[in-house]
């Protein structure tokens, strides 16, 4: 099949796209290179994957109102996974409409395309963030999200929005994947273990907030790939008139329409995390305790139970495992 793999240069994107050419698909793929990290990270991923003959790239800004639609017209993809976006929590305080142009504008161009390309399937990137400030855990696609805690998060949930109306009213089946925490190598420089790394690495204290009392539920890469693998596969789809209760039928919602956790379902203290750092490391961090940051979460914890029970997949890497491999990446691609 021929596939759109938006945000190919970032990291979620470039694995995927990675895993899709391996397995034979044609994959154009599409990022814009901006600054909000360093491109040249962007650019050493692209150069994982350019000997794949069934693999194209070209750099596009998915908020470009004229070149997203004919990319749609002219490549007619057989399915889009929509993984570019503009992400950070923190970084959404700082430059909002940053957010507004990527994750809203750039996500309705995402949609229109679908919409008239009759493309079989989207998946798109949520994230964990939409559960906001919930306390109620593990969180649950069943939950009430109608309270995010930064604009980030409340992009992402608008995403769930929109796609819902589009699946609805001109039948797109759509899934979307509230992904946990995650990390990896080639993983993102503005994150928890790139900056920890980094810092333990060259002597510096790192930021510990909220003192510590934070929980996370760290998902290695490889597990977040497989999971989008196989979630794609499934097409969400409408039951016939007949299979359905009279309870069912009157169910709002659209059949189309479906949102999956992806996450290791097990959350890990902020402490447990900087020491598979220093076991990694073979160094102790030195640590500065600070309050919370604005737009912060105390704790994320995935239930996966739609995940096991639709497509038979619970992530399942070990933290200490994942961290190695990070920390082995880390020190190959800076020459530690």
């Amino acid at each position: 099949m021929k596939y759109l793999v938006t945000g190919v240069a970032g990291f979620i994107g470039n694995f995927v796209a990675e895993r899709l050419c391996n397995e034979g698909h044609d994959v154009i793929g599409i990022d814009n290179l901006n600054d909000y990290y360093d491109p040249n990270l962007k650019l050493a991923r692209l150069k994982r994957i350019e000997h794949f003959e069934n693999f194209t790239f070209i750099k596009m800004d998915i908020s470009d109102r004229i070149a997203m639609p004919a990319l749609f017209a002219e490549q007619q993809f057989d399915r889009v996974i929509h993984l570019a976006a503009q992400a950070g929590v923190r970084y959404s305080i700082e430059n909002p409409m940053a957010y507004i142009d990527s994750n809203i504008v750039g996500f309705a161009n995402i949609l229109e395309g679908c919409r008239h390309n009759k493309v079989g399937h989207l998946v798109y990137a949520s994230s964990s963030s939409v559960y906001g400030a919930n306390k109620k855990v593990p969180f649950s696609t069943d939950d009430a999200v109608d309270h995010p805690v930064s604009l980030y998060a409340a992009t992402k949930k608008s995403n769930e929005l929109m796609a819902h109306s589009y699946s609805h009213l001109y039948n797109i089946p759509t899934t979307g994947l509230r992904f946990f925490t995650v990390y990896g190598p080639w993983g993102r420089p503005d994150m928890a273990p790139f900056l920890f790394t980094d810092a333990v690495a060259n002597d510096r204290e790192i930021k510990v907030f909220n003192h510590g009392k934070m929980q996370r539920d760290f998902t290695y890469i490889d597990d977040i790939v497989e999971g989008v693998i196989r979630i794609q596969n499934i097409i969400p789809s409408k039951p016939e008139p007949s299979a359905l209760s009279d309870k069912e039928s009157v169910i709002e919602g659209s059949p189309l329409y479906k949102i999956f956790n992806i996450g290791n379902n097990q959350p890990v203290e902020l402490e447990t995390f900087i020491n598979c750092i220093e076991n990694a490391l073979d160094k102790k961090a030195v640590k500065n305790y600070m309050p919370m940051q604005d737009g912060d979460v105390v704790r994320t914890f995935a239930d996966v139970s739609d995940l096991e029970k639709i497509v038979d997949y619970k992530p399942k890497t070990d933290l200490q495992y994942g961290i190695d491999q990070f920390v082995g990446w880390f020190k190959e691609y800076n020459n530690k």
